[in-house]
């Protein structure tokens, strides 16, 4: 059987191909550092996607240059720069193939979803994004739940672009129906107005607000005097109910109940879209991935209203490996404000996340650079327990400042290692008036230190051996404990606290 031609010629070139990359081994024809090639058989070509150099000779992954290596191919690439590995190596250390912003929110995991990915990374790349995220003010401090947000905040502000930190004067009135599955408690104003103020000081902390670089502002300011009728005409009529309710934020509470009152949060943070866009050029709004539908809303508002673009990008929820929320523990809530969460708890709270979950939370809430938290992923055993102290540390800085963050770090050490040291270790006073002579029953004493919230809880943790006093275990729900100075309590394996006699 003769082969045609074209076949012949086909064959032929493939065969000169093939021995041309192997002749050309390390470098092709006409290559210098720096320079345009032909053929595969160049080591490594740079681009602006992937993470590990990779050698097309070897199969085997090469130097990390914490950047975007990728091969591709026997094709002409002109615009593609080839480097040998120790140009690589010195290039990555004056930093020229550093990662954009935009890259290292998706490297670290933080980006869930986002109405145009070009627009929002050229923006915020560039230093240009005017954004804002809202915090509705529901308690009197912020807590982990806020704290990528204010993170996120933090980082792009860094990067140029200029925050509009949004407090809910007004949408607090209503209460956000996404993710609950019943009715927020209702605020009075007198509430409201407190645990603003309580927010602004705890967000001076995380934002820069001087020189204009970041905006304050309350939506009670124009959501509040707004006219009934004027809303339901100017406003209301961008609005359509069937496809409200095909959200899930609204499906999953059909079953037990959705007042009218919360179907109308959506509209009034989508009319904030709207007034901030008119009154501060705020062209996108971040937040929690469980806001997409709400953020979505005041996109469509500003397009059908002014026939603008406006984009949103929510941010990843933090979840541990059970899929459940964290922030969470026994007493409740894990909040910013010291008075409500000791440096000292919040820093054991970061310290005993689970293993599966260390990486994750380092990643996507410190400012560690992902090179140094790419060198710790494959971290197993006692690795994972430094990986834990790096996280504690870290977060804890980033809260309460270094001072706090190293006190806890030294009296958890401290209390771990066997050293004793209680200094900074969490404390209640307790009135000698309220310590009888005998001693104070375990339960009142577990009850006033907060270690729980209820007798009927704290003899729970009693019987099932969870208590320590001066390390000697508690069984009996009876037992009285005597109070000279000072006393350790122990709960479970890693909760201590102290209960002084004043």
């Amino acid at each position: 059987m003769k082969m045609s031609k074209s076949k012949k010629s086909k064959v032929i070139s493939a065969i000169i191909v093939i021995i041309m990359v192997i002749l050309l081994v390390p470098f092709p024809v006409g290559y210098k550092d720096g320079g345009t090639v032909k053929y595969r058989a160049a080591l490594y070509c740079v681009t602006k996607r992937h993470s590990i150099a990779y050698d097309p000779l070897t199969q085997k992954d090469g130097y990390d240059i914490g950047t975007t290596i990728e091969i591709l191919g026997f094709e002409v690439y002109n615009d593609v720069k080839y480097y040998s590995m120790q140009t690589l190596k010195e290039l990555n250390k004056k930093e020229i193939f550093k990662m954009t912003l935009y890259e290292e929110l998706v490297a670290r995991g933080l980006i869930a979803q986002v109405t145009d990915e070009k627009e929002i990374s050229d923006m915020i790349n560039n230093g240009k994004a005017t954004f804002y995220i809202g915090f509705d003010p529901t308690a009197d401090s912020l807590h982990v739940g806020h704290f990528m947000a204010l993170c996120l905040m933090k980082r792009l502000q860094m990067a140029g672009n200029k925050p509009i930190a949004l407090l809910g004067g007004g949408t607090g009135m209503i209460g956000d129906p996404s993710g609950k599955s019943d009715m927020r408690k209702m605020l009075t104003k007198e509430d409201i107005d407190h645990n603003i103020e309580c927010f602004k000081k705890q967000m001076s902390r995380f934002i820069d607000f001087s020189d204009g670089k970041a905006i304050m502002v309350n939506n009670a300011d124009w959501l509040l005097d707004l006219n009934y009728v004027d809303v339901l005409r100017e406003v209301g009529a961008c609005f359509s109910v069937n496809k409200m309710l095909t959200y899930e934020c609204y499906k999953q509470r059909m079953e037990r109940g959705l007042t009218f009152l919360e179907f109308n949060y959506m509209i009034m943070q989508s009319y904030d879209f709207y007034m901030l866009y008119q009154k501060y050029g705020c062209t996108m709004q971040f937040g929690g991935d469980d806001q997409w539908a709400n953020m979505l809303g005041g996109t469509e508002l500003i397009r059908k209203k002014l026939g603008k673009d406006a984009h949103a990008m929510t941010i990843t929820l933090l979840l541990n490996s059970e899929g459940k929320k964290m922030g969470k523990t026994e007493k409740g809530a894990v909040w910013l404000d010291p008075e409500k969460t000791s440096p000292f708890d919040f820093y054991q709270y970061w310290r005993n996340v689970a293993d599966a979950d260390v990486m994750k939370c380092i990643r996507m809430l410190t400012f560690l650079p992902i090179e140094e938290i790419e060198a710790m992923k494959d971290w197993e055993g006692s690795q994972l327990n430094k990986a834990k102290e790096i996280l504690a540390y870290e977060l804890t800085k980033l809260v309460h400042g270094e001072e706090e963050a190293n006190k806890a770090q030294e009296g958890a050490k401290a209390l771990f290692g066997g050293g004793g040291n209680t200094e900074n270790m969490p404390s209640t006073e307790i009135p000698a008036a309220e310590i009888p002579a005998d001693g104070i029953n375990i339960l009142d004493l577990l009850v006033k230190t907060g270690l729980a919230p209820s007798k009927s809880e704290a003899r729970r943790l009693v019987q099932q051996g969870g208590i320590s006093v001066d390390d000697g275990k508690v069984a009996d729900p009876n037992a009285l404990v005597k109070i000279e100075t000072e006393v350790i309590i122990k709960k479970g394996k890693k909760v201590f606290h102290k209960a002084v006699k004043v």
